[in-house]
């Protein structure tokens, strides 16, 4: 990860951009303002996708919990023509 102020990032976006584009962190600081990170679509991608795993996954738990606990109904399964 780098972290550099916001004026460095500013006057050097290209470069800062292209590091994000490499798979480098970018962190930006400001000093009134909460601090951003710059990354790849490919990282943000990635992340947002293991966000939505673990969030599939604690469902399942939470499913798997309530069965345990007898809140299921059985059904009967349909068949397709």
């Amino acid at each position: 990860m780098i972290a550099a102020n916001y004026t460095a990032v500013r006057n050097n976006l290209k470069s800062y951009c292209d590091m994000a584009s490499q798979g480098e962190t970018v962190l930006v600081t400001r000093k009134e303002n909460k601090n951003v990170v710059v990354l790849s679509l490919d990282q943000y991608n990635e992340m947002e996708k293991a966000y939505r795993n673990a969030n599939y996954l604690l469902k399942l738990d939470r499913s798997f919990a309530q069965l345990d606990a007898g809140k299921g109904q059985a059904h009967d399964l349909i068949e397709g023509d």
